[in-house]
């Protein structure tokens, strides 16, 4: 156990100061946490960050991560308790999906261990209350989103930008984007940069081969995430691969599932399943309309990309302005709004606001007469009445 202090203590040394959103909005004093998010979002850097910056200093705490050699002969359980005996307060375990027995033995450490708090992240793609073990009454979940516009400006930049609810932004955009620009400057060139390379914390290491680590991110999660967690093999994962590329080349793809199942060779049910896991691992994003009932066979009506970088990533020589500015809105409001396809009109969220994506030049005609309904214009600074700048959309979070 003391090699794990002290790879803890390397950790810690080299851990940067610049905090995610999701650290001040986790409740901490929970005994079970589950902490999912795509690969590269920063769910190991979160952890360490409220063990140097948050953590009471009294509190005895240990981080690990589960695909950690010592873990192929010895228990989670084993562990765990010898980590109490010694005193043991606060229990950090990283990429938990790595670990076969994750769910039962979680279990047993919160039934056993009534003292000892635990944190864990995972996949995205693991469904954490289909375990073998049931949890649902005992872990609380939360789920790391990519950078927003607003971080990134923190992390790119050091401009610091309070949060804004939807709400709010819709009421009082015009107010929140002067003031935004004054704090930024040339605000629409940060954007820019944003939209190629600023989804993951990790472009601060390299934005030149940024792209380049970007696809073998891809690569992991298709290889390895989906076949530690959904147990799919390496020559389906690269059927996978072969249809994001094609969702790539064609987004906002409207999918037609029978010609796709011909040219990947594939039937209609493993299509729908590999859909769903790219929306899963956080890779594309399925979107229908609110009066259609998604069940375990219905395809989706649109997909987009997760988010704008991964279009650079996998096709940068026809990435295409119109569906970075979508996949921009529908990913920003990802996780925290629920999104659907707008019968007149790009999107509608919570069932009542509806939107219009478009340029500088984009008119309100395709929303005339709809209540609540807003044009959102990229190249634009400042707003006015239902006008309102595509990048105020970043603040949400």
């Amino acid at each position: 156990m003391e090699n794990f202090f002290t790879l803890q203590e390397q950790f810690l040394e080299n851990i940067s100061h610049k905090q995610r959103y999701l650290l001040e909005e986790i409740e901490w004093s929970n005994r079970l946490i589950g902490i999912k998010g795509a690969r590269g979002a920063g769910k190991t850097t979160l952890l360490l960050q409220y063990i140097k910056y948050k953590l009471d200093k009294e509190a005895e705490s240990l981080y690990v991560s589960l695909d950690n050699l010592y873990f192929l002969e010895n228990t989670l359980v084993s562990f765990a308790q010898e980590f109490v005996l010694q005193g043991g307060t606060h229990l950090f375990l990283d990429e938990v999906h790595k670990y076969p027995n994750w769910s039962r033995e979680l279990k047993l450490i919160y039934d056993q261990f009534p003292k000892l708090k635990t944190v864990f992240t995972s996949s995205s793609i693991l469904e954490i209350y289909k375990g073998e073990s049931d949890l649902s009454r005992r872990v609380v979940t939360y789920n790391l989103k990519e950078l927003s516009f607003r971080e990134f400006l923190y992390f790119e930049k050091n401009i610091v930008l309070p949060k804004i609810e939807l709400s709010e932004l819709l009421k009082n955009h015009k107010e929140i984007a002067r003031k935004t620009k004054t704090e930024t400057g040339t605000i629409i060139k940060f954007f820019r940069d944003y939209l190629k390379y600023g989804a993951y914390p990790y472009y601060m290491e390299n934005k030149e081969s940024y792209l380049q680590k970007l696809n073998q991110t891809i690569t992991l999660i298709l290889e390895i995430d989906f076949n530690v967690v959904e147990n799919i093999t390496y020559q389906d994962s690269r059927k996978i691969k072969k249809l994001l590329v094609a969702i790539a080349q064609s987004a906002p793809f409207t999918p037609n599932i029978k010609k796709l199942s011909e040219r990947l060779g594939v039937q209609r049910g493993f299509l729908i399943e590999a859909l769903r896991l790219l929306d899963k691992a956080d890779l594309i994003m399925e979107l229908y309309k609110p009066t259609k009932g998604i069940g375990a066979f219905t395809k989706p009506e649109k997909l987009y990309l997760n988010n704008s970088n991964l279009g650079y990533a996998l096709d940068e020589k026809n990435v295409e302005i119109g569906t970075l500015r979508e996949t921009f809105f529908a990913n920003q409001m990802k996780h925290i709004h629920e999104i659907h396809l707008a019968e007149k009109g790009d999107f509608i969220v919570d069932r009542k606001y509806t939107f219009e994506i478009g340029g500088k030049e984009k008119t309100s005609k395709q929303i005339q007469g709809i209540k609540d309904s807003f044009v959102v214009k990229d190249d634009i600074e400042v707003g006015g009445l239902n006008v309102i700048p595509l990048y105020l959309f970043g603040f949400l979070y």
